[in-house]
């Protein structure tokens, strides 16, 4: 069976994702580091729904974490692959950055880009190795224009824009599609602390985004049809730049 891991799947655009993708016949794996009540009722809702998800947790920053998780689950799974991987999990952790601790900086940049490079290098030498696979970085609009507050934020997921652009120079002929989507405004926990009613007059289409409608852009990209685009950074904003 084809599997798609999502990491930080058990809550927000994580979850959503989640069940887009078990409802086009990729079976889950969903990710979570220590909401294990949240991850399960993902799972719970998708194998309710008639199809196929499991749990598999670990800590996307620790290699350690990542490579025993995985190493696992390619044991107890002989005859099944994973050929989507949806690089999800992230945090904030905002302030300016004169006052921003160290902590601060390394948590939120250590779950993105160590996490992106962490899961990626383990899960790509199955794909390599079939010839194909569909690689989905969740990236923000905070790495294409920057916000203040967020300088750590914005730098992770700029990062996370350039990896995406070389790494899909590295493994094109393999087959192997490499993008990211770059949500703006969605309404998740993610943005559960943020002024709604303010902001989205920034926004011209005047609303937040749902989660859904992320994961829908995230299930065409990990769909044949989307075969041809690699290498891409696709906003999904409502049109604010």
């Amino acid at each position: 069976m084809n599997y798609a891991l999502v990491t930080g799947g058990s809550r927000g655009l994580g979850a959503a994702i989640c069940k887009k993708l078990a409802a086009c016949g990729l079976g889950i794996i969903v990710n979570y580091r220590s909401n294990e009540e949240a991850a399960k009722a993902v799972a719970d809702e998708i194998v309710a729904a008639g199809g196929c998800a499991e749990l598999l947790p670990f800590d996307v920053s620790s290699e350690e974490s990542v490579d025993s998780a995985l190493e696992r689950w390619e044991d107890n799974h002989p005859d099944d692959r994973i050929t989507v991987l949806v690089n999800n999990a992230g945090v904030r952790d905002d302030n300016l950055l004169i006052f921003m601790q160290s902590e601060q900086w390394h948590k939120v940049v250590d779950t993105t880009l160590d996490g992106f490079f962490h899961v990626t290098r383990r899960v790509l030498k199955g794909m390599l190795t079939k010839r194909f696979g569909r690689i989905i970085n969740i990236t923000s609009l905070s790495g294409l224009k920057g916000l203040p507050g967020q300088a750590n934020y914005s730098a992770a997921k700029a990062a996370l824009i350039g990896a995406t652009k070389a790494l899909a120079q590295e493994v094109a002929a393999r087959k192997v599609t490499v993008n990211a989507v770059a949500p703006g405004f969605i309404r998740s926990d993610m943005t559960k602390d943020l002024d709604e009613e303010s902001l989205k007059k920034l926004v011209p289409l005047g609303r937040f985004g749902e989660a859904d409608e992320v994961a829908s852009l995230v299930a065409f990209l990990a769909s044949d049809e989307s075969s041809y685009i690699t290498g891409e950074t696709i906003s999904i904003n409502g049109g604010l730049y």
